[in-house]
């Protein structure tokens, strides 16, 4: 693949900022305590490895009961002991089925744990009923109102996080007096300015303008508009930045955008991804809509030759509007394989775009 990259090079003097995503995978329910064990660790390790290479964050998904990382923030703050640079990112928190209190809390302590580091990705998570009931996360006017109670648990977190009073007592409770105002405890100063939200829309992308998040735009887009991918992700972004600019002149904004990267120079590395790429360009057709007829759209899978998987980032919509390329590891592949992609990025693609080791 060969394309004219000369009007897609970033803007003269900016740094494009370089994250990576880990699904921190592991066998689920067959797995044995000491594979479950020796998974979270490979995870660390992953995250050592990318403060050497320079990465700026790394940031985690949360999945509840599949084969991936289900506890984010435990997670990040054993991490955050071991690392002492890398920014630790979430991406993202579904807040449909969280406490906003709690959250905030486990938030505010691991920011403090890792020094200030904390980068909370954040979005509503797709309604499925038997979370809803395990987690009793259900909205009070059934799954219709779902959004609604989104925004209410959003507005509790970011009341907590910014430190504003969220009761008054009537009476005195254990240590605490009658009429003491609560606030989050302990506060942690400066994480309410680096939350994040993950949209999938042009809808959600204002919204997050409006609140007041920086912006994460995935490998998945939940509207389908006819137009590319990258073409329709990238009038979200510029909708963001726009309305960002009016509310908030000031703030210079930060937005993340991932993209599946694959580089391999060794025969090897393509042959354990072959199962993988066959499963994820199985759900999709050649233009990245669901097979199952949703409506919605997948991004590309860009692996094998580094300089061809260059010049199709270079050439992407998207990502010119981006201030964080993130590299989606695929959630099945072996740890040193991990490893070897993310060298081979800082290698042989994220310096043409930009890019430079963080000290």
């Amino acid at each position: 693949m060969t394309t004219d990259t000369s009007t897609n090079r970033p803007p003269a003097g900016r740094r494009l900022e370089l994250g990576f995503l880990s699904f921190v995978h592991n066998t689920g329910r067959r797995t044995s305590p000491v594979d479950a064990a020796r998974a979270l660790q490979d995870g660390i390790g992953l995250f050592r490895r990318a403060e050497e290479l320079g990465y700026d964050t790394g940031w985690v998904r949360n999945r509840h009961f599949e084969p991936f990382l289900s506890s984010p923030l435990v997670f990040l703050a054993a991490v955050s002991q071991r690392t002492s640079r890398l920014r630790l990112g979430t991406a993202v928190v579904p807040v449909r089925y969280e406490d906003p209190i709690r959250l905030a809390e486990d938030a505010a302590n691991l920011d403090l744990l890792s020094g200030g580091r904390l980068e909370l990705g954040l979005s509503s998570g797709y309604p499925a009923a038997v979370l809803e009931e395990l987690f009793e996360s259900g909205p009070p006017n059934g799954v219709a109102d779902f959004r609604g109670e989104v925004q209410r648990r959003l507005g509790r977190l970011l009341a907590a996080l910014r430190g504003e009073v969220l009761a008054v007592l009537d009476e005195p409770f254990s240590t605490l007096p009658a009429g003491d105002e609560l606030t989050l405890t302990p506060p942690a100063p400066g994480l309410a300015d680096r939350l994040w939200y993950g949209a999938g829309s042009l809808a959600s992308a204002e919204r997050a303008a409006r609140q007041g998040f920086d912006l994460q735009v995935s490998t998945l887009n939940t509207e389908e508009t006819g137009d590319p991918f990258e073409v329709r992700q990238a009038e979200q972004v510029r909708a963001y930045k726009k309305l960002l600019a009016e509310l908030e002149p000031d703030r210079g904004p930060r937005v993340s955008v991932s993209r599946i990267m694959l580089p391999y120079l060794k025969d090897e590395d393509g042959a354990e991804l072959q199962d993988w790429l066959k499963f994820y360009a199985g759900r999709m057709d050649e233009q990245g809509r669901p097979r199952t007829g949703a409506s919605m759209r997948f991004s590309p899978a860009y692996h094998g030759d580094p300089e061809a998987i260059l010049d199709a980032l270079m050439a992407d919509d998207a990502l010119q509007e981006a201030t964080q390329l993130v590299v989606t590891l695929p959630s099945l592949a072996s740890p040193e394989l991990h490893r070897r992609t993310l060298q081979l990025v800082t290698e042989h693609i994220a310096p043409q775009l930009g890019w430079s080791p963080a000290r």
